[in-house]
């Protein structure tokens, strides 16, 4: 059994017209509000980049149709059919954090071109098995997981790639069109993939998206971007994801958006997962119905990626995130309540819109929260805590309306979605737009004359200083702020002891599992960290920098000891040490 081609038909023209709105959408916000920073198209390699991840996307939207509908024919249980799904989401959470610490690690050009050359060998796999009608659903289960892998993997390198290639303030506007190039092809790729279905069946909708892949690859691969003066240290991928996480854990901003974002994403899946339930069964509607709502919230979107340049120039992000989860909440009031079908595209719109600019809003956030070392660890983090919640609310979401009917689940998650709106009032986002979290990168390694290993350790470190009484209050401030960024930045252990013989003098302890985390750690300061240093240079009474004694741990248990040497004498100079 085959789609309706006039169904097909009917949301093809309908795509061509929303993407007629997009493309005039487009060239009006391009064309306005050029103030601080370049639009992210004026600079060719992100133009290029772009147009060939678009491409890439349509494909993969084609393909995933193309999957679906292979696994009716197929013959696969409701069971099998609703994994063709998870089995491309499902990678995301298991390999994000991974995916963030390869980013972070090696370099992100050649993380994108070996993911996208992966997605490409299986995709050729996956056409050979489909036209020689050698697939199984399990089968067709494993390469949606496998490419499903080399999304999740290729993902972070991207978002973090923005940072690179475009300058700071053009970094959100770039966001904005990475959502809203998806976007327009969530919106026509599934469209134009039943076409393909339809008329030549799941193989080819598979060979297009092989063919998709072949843009985005040659782009990278003509790409040469600058390798950097001093090569950055290389940590082993267990430590870079536990730094990634302890680096979020120890960042109130950071921490703050995900906790945001966790709460957005459990009520916002809700009208995404129910639409097909909205048209069929609040709108009475068949599948033509399904694609002119599908359409309608991919309007909203690619409006909402075109309108969040203006609208980050005049508002705060704090400000921004209650305004579009304000219509977000309007559009699924809206939605549940609507007796036409003119009003639920309305409300779908504004819902799409609002969804678009929240979702650009916290990822810029972070990205701005984080300096370019863990940037990818930060976003990954980000992608688990929205998709993990959404995945959640999907499932709750559908047994709501089980329970207790469609429009009632769509209104409960509205209310859980104003709940979070309330929480911003205590938990606002941050608004580091100011803070210069480039590296400062004049610390050098010190001359030591022990020899030591990079692997070496424990490493102990001691710093000196001297505080005069009526400044031990403001002291004590600047180590706390102290404390959170050397333990956010790799110390195991940190504390701050007094010496008893000398009042003025305070030391500061800290410890590394290794010699090359302490090498670490101090290349990783920021010019926003700088702040805290001037501080206790001012209160420190003596020269600058304070005495700092760095120590390598060494164990005597088993070691033989001098008989002569353990023998206590009445004249021992160490009693009482």
């Amino acid at each position: 059994m085959r789609p309706p081609k006039p169904a097909l038909l009917t949301d093809l023209r309908f795509c061509a017209f929303a993407l007629t709105i997009a493309g005039s959408v487009s060239y009006k916000a391009c064309m306005t509000d050029i103030a601080t920073a370049p639009p992210p198209f004026s600079i060719p390699l992100y133009r290029r980049i772009w147009v060939a991840n678009v491409a890439s996307q349509f494909g993969s939207l084609i393909q995933s149709v193309g999957a679906a509908w292979l696994m009716v024919e197929l013959g696969g249980t409701k069971t099998q059919i609703a994994l063709v799904q998870a089995s491309v989401t499902l990678p995301i959470m298991i390999l994000a954090l991974l995916s963030g610490a390869i980013a972070d690690n090696y370099p992100r050009r050649t993380v994108m071109l070996i993911c996208q050359s992966w997605m490409f060998l299986l995709s050729v796999a996956l056409c050979v098995f489909a036209w020689f009608g050698h697939m199984t659903p399990w089968a067709l289960l494993g390469f949606t997981f496998l490419l499903g892998c080399g999304t999740a993997m290729n993902a972070p390198s991207w978002q973090a790639t923005v940072g690179d290639i475009v300058p700071r303030g053009t970094i959100a506007g770039a966001i904005a069109m990475n959502s809203m190039g998806f976007n327009i092809a969530r919106t026509a790729g599934p469209a134009l993939g039943g076409a393909i279905v339809a008329a030549a069946g799941s193989a080819a909708a598979f060979t297009v998206n092989a063919f998709s892949y072949l843009g985005i690859i040659w782009v990278l691969f003509r790409w040469h971007p600058e390798k950097p003066a001093q090569p950055a240290l290389r940590e082993d991928l267990g430590s870079a994801m536990a730094a990634g996480v302890r680096y979020v854990l120890l960042s109130p901003p950071i921490r703050r958006v995900l906790f945001r974002a966790a709460l957005f994403g459990l009520a916002a899946a809700s009208v995404p997962s129910l639409l097909p339930l909205v048209a069929s069964h609040l709108m009475s509607g068949s599948a033509v119905t399904f694609g002119i709502l599908s359409g309608s919230f991919g309007i909203g979107a690619v409006t909402g990626a075109l309108s969040n340049r203006p609208i980050r120039a005049r508002l705060t992000s704090e400000a921004t995130i209650r305004i579009t989860v304000t219509a977000m909440i309007t559009g699924a009031v809206t939605i549940a309540l609507s007796p036409w079908l003119a009003l639920t595209v309305g409300g779908l719109i504004l819902f799409g819109w609002g969804w678009l600019l929240s979702m650009a809003t916290m990822n810029v956030s972070v990205q701005m929260s984080a300096p370019r070392w863990v940037v990818g660890r930060a976003l990954s983090l980000y992608q688990m805590s929205v998709f993990g919640t959404m995945a959640g609310g999907s499932w709750m979401s559908g047994r709501l309306a089980e329970q207790h009917g469609i429009a009632e689940a769509i209104l409960i998650m509205a209310g859980v979605q104003a709940i979070g709106l309330f929480v911003g009032f205590f938990l606002r986002l941050p608004e580091v737009g100011d803070l210069n979290l480039d590296l400062v990168g004049r610390w050098r390694v010190p001359d030591v004359k022990v020899p030591v290993e990079p692997r070496a350790g424990p490493v102990h470190i001691a710093v000196h200083y001297k505080i005069r009484e009526k400044d031990i209050p403001r002291f004590l401030t600047a180590m706390n702020e102290s404390r959170r960024v050397r333990l956010r930045d790799g110390a195991r252990g940190w504390a701050l002891v007094r010496d008893l013989s000398d009042p003025e003098v305070w030391i500061e302890k800290y410890r590394f599992g290794r010699w090359l985390d302490y090498v670490l750690h101090n290349e990783r300061r920021t010019h926003a960290d700088r702040d805290n240093l001037i501080i206790l240079h001012t209160l420190h009474q003596g020269s600058w920098p304070p005495l700092i004694v760095r120590m390598l741990e060494r164990q005597v248990t088993g070691v033989t000891i001098d008989p002569d040497l353990s023998t206590e004498t009445v004249n021992d100079p160490t009693r009482g040490q």
